[in-house]
């Protein structure tokens, strides 16, 4: 009867045990009684994970899933982090799965060095994975179109495809077979040296010739760069002429001089000046050349002696 009473308490107290560890793992596991913070994320999708989840940062569990629900059409993962777990602010939040068949976590990255640490209620950026399921259903679709596909190049299909070529290449065989014919001999005579396109392989002339255009154009522009030098270095006429103030100073001086004539000229002094702007002095040339018009037209029917009266009257 005691060995009975006993047997039955032991199998109870194992039988509660069990209970507790499995009530503990359904509520996140001994972190839900252990110390730490909390952090947050929201997830288009979530996949297949559940509370109770890991947290990992670099392939170490730093924490557990504790509570997932619904926010904002998105799925707000709530995470119970340990106590040493250091996550910053800015550091990144991604579910992902161990393998094919293996269960579903977060994942949560370093973040920046300098970033703080963040704290209990802190909210995580998340990065979108790429969906098993979605991969899988490209997979299979795409390797139904390559069935569809191979199943289009079977039976009556191959036939329609390859009838009309076969076809074609009977009824011209003998041109078919000529112009292959005469490819060989064209590739014959090339490859002997024949022909343009033979010289212009095998003869080393066009080579030459055109080594020879190249250095002649890399002498050129060797001397044209001494010219060039020399003139920014002041050397022969051009160079002087470039390079030295003296012509220009010259120049200039001579520039201002002759404005100052032309301004003078312009204000009536000197003599080309009263030529130029003096009236009277047109006047006079004018009526001048009138009486040398009309001496002209007296001298026609006279002699010498009349000749100088008529020129003496007309000009006094």
């Amino acid at each position: 009867m005691k060995n009975s009473l006993e047997t039955k308490l032991g199998i109870f107290v194992i039988f509660v045990v069990l209970a507790a560890w499995a009530i503990i793992e359904t509520l996140g596991g001994m972190e839900s009684f252990l110390g730490g913070y909390r952090v947050s994320a929201l997830f288009n999708t979530v996949q297949d994970l559940k509370a109770g989840s890991s947290v990992k940062m670099a392939g170490v569990e730093i924490g557990r899933v504790e509570k997932i629900a619904l926010a904002n059409n998105k799925a707000n993962v709530t995470m119970k982090l340990h106590s040493d777990a250091i996550v910053k602010t800015d550091s990144k939040a991604a579910v992902k799965f161990t393998g094919l068949m293996g269960q579903n976590f977060i994942s949560i990255d370093f973040g920046s060095a300098d970033a703080p640490k963040a704290v209990d209620g802190a909210v995580l950026t998340t990065e979108d994975q790429p969906d098993l399921n979605a991969i899988m259903a490209k997979l299979d679709s795409a390797a139904t179109g390559i069935e569809n596909f191979g199943k289009s190049f079977t039976g009556d299909r191959i036939d329609n495809l390859i009838g009309p070529l076969t076809d074609f290449i009977k009824q011209n065989s003998s041109h078919i077979g000529g112009a292959i014919s005469n490819m060989e001999n064209i590739s014959g005579q090339i490859a002997s040296g024949q022909g343009t396109i033979g010289k212009l392989i095998y003869t080393d002339s066009l080579y030459n010739s055109a080594l020879v255009t190249v250095t002649n154009l890399q002498d050129a522009v060797t001397e044209v760069r001494g010219v060039v030098s020399g003139i920014t270095n002041g050397q022969g006429t051009i160079g002087k002429l470039v390079t030295d103030d003296t012509l220009y100073t010259a120049t200039t001086a001579s520039m201002t001089n002759l404005s100052q004539v032309l301004l003078k000229i312009n204000q009536g002094q000197g003599t080309i000046g009263k030529l130029v702007n003096d009236q009277e002095f047109y006047k006079n040339a004018k009526l001048s050349l009138q009486k040398l018009d009309k001496m002209a037209d007296g001298l026609e029917d006279q002699g010498p002696l009349s000749v100088i009266g008529i020129m003496a009257n007309n000009l006094f």
